[in-house]
């Protein structure tokens, strides 16, 4: 695996992406980053719902979750990209759900909420670029009540030797271009969320078969 991209650079990697990464991102998968999106917020999010963001970029999931939870619900987006987050508030102010989100930005590994504050924690392609994977992921589950669920999906690696192979070679190429690559690396972190005490409610694998996807929902039991 390549060593990750250092946090200051990644954050202007992906202020420099804001405005494309959606067309671009769906483009590498093949569109499959939308379902994947859905299958978070359908099996994650519930109405009446606190939910946080974690990596919430342009706001993709967000618009979903923010539908999602209804009026008596809210959602905050957070960010290490100000740019990315200018795109996604603009995307809530023009379909009307403001009022139901708010925007913070910082460090993803060091969330500044206290410990079980959201009902539900979503992740969607945020997880990959992170400089320690599984310590994002324990901080996300860190911030979720018990009961609550958190809503992942990341890059993982292919399954059979051959397309590792042909994977590894192609990231390999690509990795001198983070416009390209966005950071972005397979993981698993599944594991230490379960050494954790979570309980799986819901793993499906998806996306083009050279750069597939886990998409999983997780409990912290009460």
């Amino acid at each position: 695996m390549h060593d990750a991209i250092a946090p200051e650079r990644l954050s202007r990697v992906y202020t420099a992406l804001a405005h494309r990464y959606d067309l671009q991102h769906g483009l590498l998968t093949a569109h499959s980053d939308e379902r994947g999106r859905r299958l978070v917020v359908e099996q994650a999010v519930r109405p009446g719902d606190k939910v946080l963001d974690a990596g919430a970029g342009t706001g993709s999931t967000s618009l979903l979750a923010a539908e999602r939870v209804g009026a008596s619900g809210h959602v905050t987006l957070f960010d290490f990209s100000d740019g990315m987050l200018d795109v996604a508030r603009q995307r809530m102010q023009a379909r009307g759900l403001a009022g139901r989100v708010d925007f913070m930005s910082g460090d993803m590994l060091a969330l500044p909420f206290s410990d079980g504050m959201f009902d539900t924690v979503l992740s969607t392609y945020s997880i990959c670029p992170l400089f320690d994977q599984v310590a994002g992921a324990l901080e996300f589950y860190r911030v979720l009540k018990p009961g609550g669920r958190l809503g992942v999906a990341h890059s993982v690696s292919p399954e059979g030797r051959f397309m590792r192979r042909l994977a590894d070679a192609l990231e390999g190429a690509a990795w001198r271009y983070p416009g390209i690559t966005m950071g972005c690396r397979p993981g698993s972190v599944l594991p230490a969320l379960e050494r954790a005490g979570a309980r799986v409610l819901f793993e499906r694998r998806l996306g083009v078969p050279i750069f597939p996807f886990l998409v999983f929902v997780a409990e912290k039991p009460v």
